[in-house]
């Protein structure tokens, strides 16, 4: 992992708000998931996506049934 040299502060409500040049860097909008995940004393943010409840790919994931499915298991089970 890369410091990005920007210090912010968390707020009451325990918010941070990104800067523009990262959310412009790495494509984020308002009101796109973001996924928080912890590794060790560590806390990344990363985009989220769907992964697939069987094998835990994103790619080719649709939702069924409230779950999300890929299309190599979706088509293992047929």
């Amino acid at each position: 992992m890369k410091p990005a040299g920007i210090v912010r502060r968390v707020d009451q409500l325990g918010r941070i708000v990104l800067p523009k040049s990262l959310r412009k860097r790495y494509k984020m909008n308002e009101g796109d998931p973001v996924e928080i995940l912890v590794q060790g004393d560590h806390i990344i943010l990363e985009r989220y996506y769907p992964r697939c409840v069987f094998c835990n790919s994103i790619e080719g994931v649709v939702e069924f049934k409230e779950r999300y499915i890929c299309s190599g298991c979706l088509g293992e089970i047929k």
